[in-house]
């Protein structure tokens, strides 16, 4: 889990990236951006509010020969060895994007490569590198005062409520290519900045594994539990998976099936489920694992509880009680009406 409240913004540096594609050229500043504190709030606040707001996906940077062939990780070691040397590895930085931006569809932009401090990652502190970019620009207007008359002027700028791309690659895992996070908002060339300039993959961390196992989960109660039983029981089991997760420390496969999977029929076909869909989700050989805490609360507001009827009629079902979904909620059959009905017991209605 990441902290960004207390991190610090050491420098910046500011390049412009142009297609290569279209002819368009690279700027690279001469200094390091001279920060004070009215700017240093407000870059804060446009760098570190996506990560924020997104899911944690963390990723490690990788080569197909080597880690330490890959660009960006050649800069970043040589930043945090020396952070003295951060905007001349800003310049290498902005270089290697600019080699990369020959697709059509990719947008010339500022690229900024900020030194920090302070962040907590896993409760513990340490220092990162962020590289971001803005690419798109937003028509507003500016109001001057020309005698006895108030003009309008159309300027274009950046948005600082929406960061375009970025990444923290944080002092840490160094040999397994460090620990990065990325966001990307402009995802028009999906490619890009993933994979041809940051050259990431999934870290294969326990967060990892926890909320791939948890998606795993969500795709067997759609595709088994739901044709075997019903809307109700898929999303009962639902219920029961994340609170698993949710109140035991460390996962274990056969503990898991024991207290989540009400009919035992399903067991076997939970494992050939796993054999067949695993490798998709990287648990095919996965049985044990921390459990992450911060995946857990992610997923569990991503998973739909609600049960939606052909009549235009909605149940929503206690995510955190479902022992109330499966003692007060009862499903039948009307042979008058020839229509399936479900049955909801309770003492009194609540007040909103």
């Amino acid at each position: 889990m990441i902290n960004l409240y207390p991190t610090q913004i050491e420098s910046v540096s500011l390049h412009r990236v142009g297609n290569k594609n279209k002819g368009e050229q690279i700027f690279l500043s001469e200094t390091t951006y001279a920060l004070d504190d009215e700017i240093s709030g407000l870059l804060k606040e446009y760098f570190f509010k996506p990560f924020r707001e997104k899911e944690e996906n963390y990723y490690r940077l990788t080569h197909e020969v080597d880690v330490e062939f890959n660009e960006v990780y050649k800069a970043v070691c040589e930043i945090f060895a020396q952070p003295g040397s951060c905007h001349l590895n800003s310049k290498k930085l902005a270089r290697h994007l600019y080699e990369q931006s020959s697709h059509p569809h990719i947008k010339s932009g500022e690229v900024y490569v900020t030194y920090l401090t302070d962040v907590v990652l896993d409760n513990v502190k340490t220092d990162a590198i962020g590289i971001f970019k803005s690419e798109l620009k937003q028509d507003f207007l500016q109001f001057k005062e020309e005698g006895k008359n108030l003009n309008i002027d159309i300027l274009q700028g950046v948005n600082i409520n929406k960061l375009d791309k970025g990444c923290l690659i944080f002092n840490t895992n160094k040999e397994e290519g460090f620990k990065v996070l990325s966001i990307d908002n402009n995802r028009y060339d999906a490619k890009y900045w993933l994979e041809q300039f940051l050259d990431v993959v999934p870290l294969t961390d326990d967060n990892f594994y926890t909320k791939n196992y948890l998606k795993f989960c969500q795709n067997f109660a759609k595709d088994v539990v739901l044709p075997a039983e019903d809307k109700q029981q898929e999303v009962l089991f639902m219920n029961r998976a994340v609170n698993h997760f949710a109140k035991n420390d460390a996962f274990e496969e056969s503990n898991f099936l024991n207290e989540v999977m009400e009919n035992p029929e399903l067991i076997p076909e939970f494992k050939h489920y796993k054999v067949e869909k695993g490798p998709k989700y990287s648990i095919e050989d996965v049985s044990n694992f921390e459990i992450a805490n911060k995946a857990v609360s992610d997923t569990r507001k991503k998973i739909k509880n609600v049960i939606e009827l052909d009549t235009n009629v909605q149940i929503k079902l206690d995510f955190i009680n479902p022992e109330s979904a499966e003692k007060f909620v009862e499903k039948g059959w009307d042979e008058e009406r020839q229509m399936y009905y479900y049955l909801v017991y309770f003492n009194k209605e609540r007040k909103s």
